[in-house]
Formats: C-alpha cells, sequence, structure tokens
C-alpha cells in the first residue's frame, strides 16, 4: 500500500503532510518552496510510493471557491502531468489555518516559533490529510 500525500499549496510556500504506509497516520514532512514543488514531489517518489494527491481546496463561507484557487488550477494541471498515474482528490481546506495556529498555541510553542509560516504551512497540509482520512 503507498502513502497518501497531502499539499497545503501556497502562492510562496507550500506544506506538505504524508501518511505512513498503512495509511493511518497523517504527519507533516516539510514546507518547500512553491517553485521547487514539482521537482520535491519527484525526488519524493522516486524513493517513496505514494498513491494519492490530496490537494487542499480553499473555499470561502458561501463555498465558492476563494481566490487562491485561480492559482491551485494551474498547479493542478502541472501535477497531472508530471504524474499521471498518481489520482488527485481535493479536501475542503476552510478554517485549516486557523485550527494549525491554535495547534502551536496548544502545544505550547512560543510567539516567535508561532510565527513560522512554513510549521503552519505544514500543520495545515497535516490537517488537511487527516480530514481526508477521517472522512474515509
Amino acid at each position: 500500500m503507498g502513502r497518501i500525500l497531502a499539499i497545503d499549496f501556497g502562492k510562496v510556500k507550500t506544506g506538505i503532510a504524508v501518511t505512513d504506509e498503512l495509511q493511518l497516520i497523517a504527519s507533516g514532512l516539510e514546507t518547500v518552496a512553491t517553485k521547487d514543488l514539482i521537482t520535491f514531489l519527484k525526488n519524493y517518489t522516486a524513493t517513496e510510493q505514494v498513491e494519492l494527491f490530496v490537494v487542499g481546496e480553499p473555499k470561502q463561507m458561501n463555498n465558492e471557491p476563494s481566490e487562491s484557487e485561480a492559482l491551485i488550477i494551474p498547479f493542478l494541471e502541472k501535477l497531472t502531468k508530471a504524474f499521471p498515474k498518481i489520482p488527485i482528490e481535493r479536501v475542503d481546506e476552510r478554517f485549516t489555518s486557523k485550527m494549525a495556529f491554535q495547534t502551536m498555541i496548544d502545544s505550547g510553542l512560543s510567539k516567535k516559533k508561532r510565527k513560522n509560516k512554513a510549521l503552519l504551512d505544514e500543520i495545515s497540509a497535516t490537517l488537511i490529510l487527516q480530514s481526508y482520512l477521517y472522512s474515509k
């Protein structure tokens, strides 16, 4: 069984989370520069079996796509081209950034560490992946 890899796509940085091989536990993997994302994914999939990409779907409160969806659509096209055999599923990512920030507070991180946007993106990707796993 392959891993499931979640992507919290951002204009500058993208958070990545992954499951274990049994697809039971979601863990933050890394935050990468978005411009390097496809290269990172190619390197990762060269050593790890990934059977599904889960990509966050930003929505507004009225269920309409958020403005950042316009940036994600071209990325999804690149992802499909680069990995034609790995399916992509979308997961509503509303509130993941707020939940990730609250997780940082609850875990006792200092104010300085909570300003680390890369960590926030990685936690957000983990929450997206957990949401997907719960829905299965």
